[in-house]
C-alpha cells in the first residue's frame, strides 16, 4: 500500500501562555506548518523564524488565523458578522504572506485555530463564511479541515482545494467530534497507544470513537501537538510508525489529490 498522508503541527505560538521553544524540533518532524499570526499568539519575529526553519527543511506553509484575541489564545467564542470573519482571514493570511515573500516562500494552506475552528465546525453559516473567504484569496489555497466537519461540508460545496485532518493525541466521541477537554480520558497521553490509534485511522481512513466505533471519513493529514517533551517524542514515534508502515509523507501542497 503506497497511500500519502501529511503531518501538521500549529507553530509560532509563542504567548504568556504558550511557548514556542520547540518549533525547530518540531519543524524537523512535520511536513507542514500553521503559522500563527499574531492575532492569538506569536509576531514578525516567530513568523520569520519559523518560515526560515520550514523553507531550510521542506516544510510547506499555511496560515493559522484566529480571532484577534491574544489575552484568551484565541479559545473563547467570539460572535462577528461575516465581513468581520472575513477580514480577520484576509488580514492574516496578508501578514504572513507578506513576511514569506521576504524569504522567497508563499503561504500554501489555511487552517483556522482554535475557538474560530471550533464554532465553524457546528455552525454551517460561519463555516460557509470562512470557506468563501479563503477561496476568495485564491483558489490554490488548501483548506486544512477537521475530517467530517462542517468546515468540510461548506469547502465541497465550494469545490475547494480539502485537507482533511485528524488529532494524533485527541479521543472521538460517537458523533465524530472531539471529546471535551473538560473529561478526563480527551486526551491521549500515552505515546505507544497515540502511535497505533493514528495507524488505524490513517489505513482505514476512519476515525477510532472511544467506545469503539469507526466512522469511515478522509484522512490526508495528522495533526500533532509539541507544547512539552513528551509531546516532542510522541510526535516522533507517529512519524516513525507511519513510514515503517508503507506510507509516504508529503507536504500538503505536494500530495497528489491538490496537483
Amino acid at each position: 500500500m503506497s497511500m500519502e498522508i501529511n503531518i501538521n503541527c500549529d507553530l509560532g505560538e509563542k504567548s504568556k501562555l504558550h511557548s514556542n521553544k520547540h518549533d525547530p524540533e518540531l519543524l524537523k518532524i512535520v511536513n507542514s506548518a500553521n503559522v500563527a499570526c499574531g492575532f492569538h499568539a506569536g509576531d514578525k519575529d516567530t513568523m520569520s523564524e519559523v518560515i526560515q526553519i520550514s523553507k531550510a527543511n521542506g516544510v510547506s506553509i499555511g496560515a493559522h488565523p484566529s480571532f484577534n484575541d491574544p489575552e484568551n489564545f484565541g479559545r473563547k467564542r467570539i460572535n462577528l458578522s461575516s465581513s468581520e470573519i472575513r477580514k480577520l482571514i484576509i488580514d492574516q493570511y496578508d501578514i504572513l504572506q507578506n513576511i514569506a515573500s521576504n524569504f522567497g516562500e508563499f503561504v500554501s494552506h489555511i487552517k483556522p485555530h482554535g475557538a474560530l475552528n471550533n464554532m465553524a465546525c457546528e455552525d454551517s453559516e460561519l463555516a460557509n463564511t470562512l470557506a468563501k473567504a479563503i477561496k476568495e484569496i485564491s483558489q490554490d489555497l488548501i483548506y486544512l479541515v477537521p475530517t467530517g466537519s462542517k468546515m468540510e461540508e461548506e469547502a465541497k460545496k465550494l469545490n475547494m482545494k480539502i485537507a482533511c485532518e485528524i488529532f494524533a493525541d485527541r479521543n472521538y466521541e460517537d458523533d465524530g467530534n472531539l471529546v471535551s477537554r473538560k473529561k478526563p480520558h480527551a486526551l491521549i497521553t500515552n505515546p505507544e497507544e497515540a502511535k497505533k490509534h493514528v495507524l488505524n485511522m490513517v489505513k482505514n481512513q476512519a476515525l477510532n470513537c472511544h467506545s469503539g466505533k469507526q466512522i469511515p471519513c478522509e484522512i490526508d493529514s495528522v495533526c500533532i501537538h509539541g507544547d512539552n517533551q513528551s509531546s516532542l517524542a510522541t510526535a516522533e514515534s507517529i512519524k516513525k510508525n507511519l513510514l515503517e508502515n508503507g506510507l509516504k509523507l508529503k507536504t500538503l501542497n505536494t500530495m497528489k489529490k491538490f496537483i
